[in-house]
């Protein structure tokens, strides 16, 4: 073999073995232009290929004197000609490895880098507050959105009132006589009051009203001093001797200018004093609504109303209707919240049920300080029908 074709292989074979670790590296060519240049390198030095190390040491051994001797100059010129080819290529090899790899475009984008983190409290860091002056103070004064006050999570507020529910197991019969009486309501009673507060003026009426609260007054006397209430009792006497006297017979209410208060007692708050503290709901024809204790209480209060004891009927029942018409007229007012309301039996049952317990146990309520009925509730001029109302009694015997 000639001298100039042994260093020639020699040099192709270190440039080979010199490129080998940069194209492992690279799992893709570095450019399309290297990519050309191997291409066209392997075109134009076809017997050029990389040599094993065994064939290295067999032609080293194999060369001789007088195959340098027969090294023609043309071999001299093709050597020189692809050492600058080589040392080009070589040039460009390292030259794509310096360069920075260009991005896949089919690689999927970077997720958006995260926001920092706000603190503790729910307020971003400082370094990263945007907000003005104002909104700071703002939120220094009522809290950022995540520290909104929650009225249900707040363990600082007291346990809710319980409000104890009606006693009705007679709740289907007490619906079938509620529309009953509503019905008779509507037509006569409802009517007649309307009628009568039209054509009876105002201070009329106003007498009118005095006169049969106070015939009350006796039935509040005794059921005042059952319950144990001295003073309340020597209040009603008052009431009821300056309201007679003064009053003309109780049309006038100079008890009232002399602040002695108007607290109605009646029986049926005598037993739920005594102890009979919860009784069934129910609904009595034409009357409305009652307790059981309540209706045994009218029977009581009965034998101790003025009215009942006039004998003349013709006197005593025209007096009976006229108070019937009073009361009802009196509680026209309430007639608006009643029409409106979704379930009317319900309703007249439970606020009924609440006043009348605030009539019974409502001493000790204010006393402990823990009455929290509104003030219609606690308001004596809403009155239920009262015994001496009502035409007929089992009290009253043969009469």
């Amino acid at each position: 073999m000639r001298p100039h074709a042994l260093s020639l292989s020699l040099g192709l074979a270190l440039a080979a073995l010199h490129s080998v670790p940069a194209f492992a590296q690279d799992a893709t060519p570095a450019s399309a232009a290297e990519a050309t240049l191997v291409s066209a390198t392997a075109q134009n030095e076809p017997a050029l290929a990389t040599p094993s190390v065994e064939s290295l040491a067999l032609t080293d051994t194999a060369t001789t004197p007088a195959d340098a001797a027969a090294t023609t100059p043309a071999d001299t010129a093709q050597a020189a000609t692809a050492e600058p080819a080589l040392d080009y290529a070589l040039a460009q090899v390292e030259s794509s490895q310096a360069q920075p790899a260009q991005p896949d475009p089919n690689a999927p984008a970077a997720e958006a880098a995260e926001p920092p983190p706000a603190t503790a409290t729910g307020e971003p860091s400082a370094a990263d507050d945007q907000r003005t002056e104002a909104e700071r103070d703002f939120d220094a004064l009522y809290g950022t959105p995540a520290q909104e006050y929650d009225p249900v999570a707040d363990p600082t507020l007291p346990a809710p009132a319980s409000v104890p529910g009606a006693f009705d197991p007679w709740e289907k019969y007490n619906r079938k006589m509620h529309r009953f009486n509503m019905a008779v309501d509507r037509g006569v009673a409802r009517p007649l009051a309307r009628a009568y507060s039209k054509v009876v003026p105002r201070p009329v009426r106003l007498g009118v009203s005095n006169f049969f609260n106070n015939l009350g007054q006796p039935v509040s006397i005794l059921n005042a001093l059952l319950q144990g209430k001295p003073k309340q009792a020597a209040q009603a006497l008052g009431r009821f001797a300056l309201n007679t006297t003064l009053g003309i017979g109780g049309i006038f209410d100079p008890a009232s200018d002399a602040k002695l208060p108007n607290r109605s007692e009646d029986f049926g708050q005598t037993l739920g004093v005594w102890g009979w503290k919860r009784s069934r709901y129910v609904e009595l024809p034409f009357f409305g609504p009652r307790t059981v204790r309540d209706s045994f209480g009218a029977l009581g209060d009965a034998p101790l109303s003025p009215l009942r004891h006039v004998e003349r009927d013709r006197i005593r029942i025209p007096l009976q209707g006229l108070q019937l018409v009073d009361v009802r007229a009196q509680l026209l007012p309430l007639d608006s919240l009643r029409d409106g309301a979704e379930d009317e039996y319900a309703l007249v049952r439970d606020s009924w049920t609440q006043r009348r317990d605030y009539q019974i146990f409502g001493d000790r309520l204010d006393k402990n300080g823990d009455s929290a009925l509104p003030e219609y509730l606690q308001d004596d001029s809403n009155p239920s029908v009262p015994a001496d109302a009502m035409p007929v009694m089992p009290t009253d015997g043969g009469r």
